[in-house]
């Protein structure tokens, strides 16, 4: 009974999270997870004890609402795609994410002296930017005029990096179980790198042109198909992702693809909207219960192997690496240096960290395990706080002082 009180309580207030944390300039993350810190402090036991330990509950509640996030990111995004509107984000999906894997790998070996597989896992489930706590610095629903190169970037990039993050997750279980050597690397290589991607690429591409299709042109020849039903979104991303992975593809990627895909099928009806809308509520419901359940994660000890030396890094990472990483990446980019660093800057860990570590604890034994756990939870706290603040103000100061570029036709 208390279980669906605390739903209750999320899904009640998440109604209005939206304009409070429009008034006040501050993300409802920051109180949500402030709401799972009083009720776990104030009623501990009341409630299952939200720490982590190999649960399928939070493998599988996470991941629905990361493909959640992924549908509801891609249909809001209306710059079509090729490599020249959308080379902010592959960018940073290639150089700025690698160089953040790398950096982190080595710093996890070097200060923190972990075995070769949990320093990977560290790199990889950080340097992901999250798709479900980034919304603030995304753009806006569907067909929203002067949406700019900022929010582009990061939107997009939100949902394309948490698919790429996958084959580094895999790299790392594959360690932990078997050495290192030049098999097992062209096996990665060939399979969990290029496979598993293409495969992801080419089933949320059909699928979603296969929706639009029947949504948007045979529905007219055929009035009894017509919808307007938004849990349509919801219902092909289920689909999409379930196809992929029977298939061994990367769902993640299938479904952002899906997404944009059917997102650029009569890009002016309003159905849009109402997919959006749907996936947006969805997503919000799933958020605000799983923020409160990794607050509660924060005072029931799961930060409690953390040493000065972990915070130093998630510090050092979300201030430095993250910002230089992708920095570099969108040097040559033409567009105002102040957009580059906001991107830069907004670099937001979330509920994709927390999905690749338990898809990796549930398929194999990590040494550090604890360790990671701490590491990351301190790195997703610090960033809900600090890109929780400073997201408003920030977004309002580039709209205010950057004209917004015309979305390409």
């Amino acid at each position: 009974m208390l279980i669906i009180l605390l739903i209750g309580i999320a899904a009640f207030g998440m109604a209005w999270m939206p304009a409070v944390s429009k008034r006040t300039g501050i993300s409802y993350s920051i109180f949500y997870v402030l709401a799972g810190v009083l009720l776990y402090r104030f009623f501990p036991g009341s409630i299952p004890s939200p720490i982590p330990e190999k649960s399928d509950f939070l493998l599988h509640f996470t991941e629905i609402t990361v493909i959640i996030s992924l549908m509801g990111t891609g249909i809001k995004i209306d710059r079509p795609f090729s490599i020249r509107n959308w080379m902010s984000p592959l960018k940073l999906i290639s150089t700025a994410m690698l160089l953040c894997i790398i950096a982190a790998f080595l710093m996890a070996l070097g200060i923190f002296g972990f075995d070769p597989a949990s320093a990977l896992l560290l790199g990889a489930v950080l340097a992901p930017t999250d798709p479900v706590l980034a919304s603030d610095v995304q753009v806006g629903p569907p067909n929203q005029k002067g949406k700019s190169e900022t929010r582009f970037a990061l939107t997009s990039e939100a949902g394309l990096n948490d698919g790429m993050a996958f084959p580094f997750t895999l790299l790392a279980v594959t360690l932990a179980v078997e050495p290192w050597n030049k098999d097992t690397l062209v096996s990665w290589l060939a399979y969990d790198f290029l496979y598993k991607i293409l495969a992801g690429i080419v089933i949320g591409y059909l699928l979603g042109r296969a929706t639009g299709y029947l949504v948007f042109r045979i529905s007219r020849k055929y009035s009894f198909l017509k919808t307007r039903d938004g849990f349509l979104a919801s219902s092909l991303t289920l689909m999409v992702y379930g196809i992929t992975e029977l298939a061994h593809g990367y769902g993640f990627i299938a479904v952002f693809i899906s997404a944009i895909t059917l997102r650029h099928f009569e890009k002016e009806d309003g159905y849009h909207d109402d997919l959006h809308s749907f996936t947006d509520q969805t997503e919000r419901l799933l958020v605000g219960i799983l923020l409160i359940l990794f607050g509660g994660s924060l005072v029931s000890g799961i930060l409690a192997p953390l040493t000065w030396k972990m915070a130093a890094f998630s510090l050092v990472f979300l201030l430095l690496i993250r910002p230089f990483a992708a920095y570099a990446s969108l040097f040559t980019g033409r567009f105002h240096f102040k957009e580059k660093l906001a991107i830069s800057f907004f670099g937001i860990r979330g509920i994709g960290s927390i999905f690749y570590l338990a898809f990796a604890f549930k398929n194999t034994t990590f040494i550090y395990e604890k360790e990671l756990w701490a590491i990351v939870s301190f790195t997703i706290l610090v960033s809900i706080v600090m890109h929780g603040i400073t997201a408003t103000p920030i977004m309002k100061y580039l709209k205010e002082n950057i004209p917004a570029e015309e979305i390409p036709e």
